[in-house]
């Protein structure tokens, strides 16, 4: 079992990160403004910090296997996550990534259709820039899992599809999956790395 640090654990994705794998018997510390909410629990630590304080930040993921970045990319950039976990000498990043820098053809991501919706564009970019920045990074074994188009609540099944770097769609041309679904997925890569230094996704 892995001690791992989840930054951004009391959001969507970094909860159901955060539940798989406690379900798992991993041990956790969970990092966010106010991570203190999910005290309590068995196997876990909380620490209360402001992400883009490097020092504090450094300091609550030193001693853990892998560290998974829930944080969002239009705030927090690139550097304000690999630059800590570096200096904590932390040797994985597994980040949960964005559909928009996936194909849908050659040479056409997902943020350069015209349906793309313009509230999610500044988002997607920035987790464009942060794929671009971990493909340059040459010290972390780092991963980046993009979920398909439609990220949302919904059951944990278990039964999913792994992709590389094109969305999947489904039989009736849907392009989704469920943060729990996707938290399997991703905690299966921890407990078994596939894609080292790659990115990957993950849909129905």
């Amino acid at each position: 079992m892995s001690h791992i640090a989840i930054i951004g654990a009391t959001g969507r994705a970094g909860s159901q990160l955060f539940e798989e794998a406690l379900r798992r018997g991993h041990t956790v510390t969970a990092i966010a403004r106010k991570a203190s909410s999910l005290a309590g629990r068995d196997g876990v630590t909380t620490k209360d910090v402001d992400i883009l304080n490097a020092a504090a930040l450094a300091d609550a993921v030193k001693g853990t296997d892998a560290v998974f970045s829930a944080a969002h990319f239009s705030s927090i950039p690139a550097h304000a996550i690999i630059d800590p976990v570096k200096k904590a000498g932390v040797p994985r990043l597994l980040v949960v990534g964005g559909a928009g820098s996936l194909f849908v053809a050659p040479n056409v991501r997902v943020i350069d259709t015209p349906n793309f919706p313009e509230e999610y564009k500044a988002e997607a970019t920035a987790g464009g820039v942060y794929l671009d920045t971990l493909r340059s990074e040459s010290e972390l074994d780092w991963t980046f899992l993009s979920p398909s188009a439609l990220f949302i609540e919904g059951e944990r099944t278990g039964k999913f599809r792994i992709g590389q770097d094109d969305l999947l769609v489904d039989a009736t041309g849907k392009s989704w999956i469920t943060f729990a679904d996707y938290a399997i997925a991703y905690i299966d890569e921890l407990e078994k790395p596939a894609h080292s230094r790659q990115r990957f996704t993950v849909g129905y």
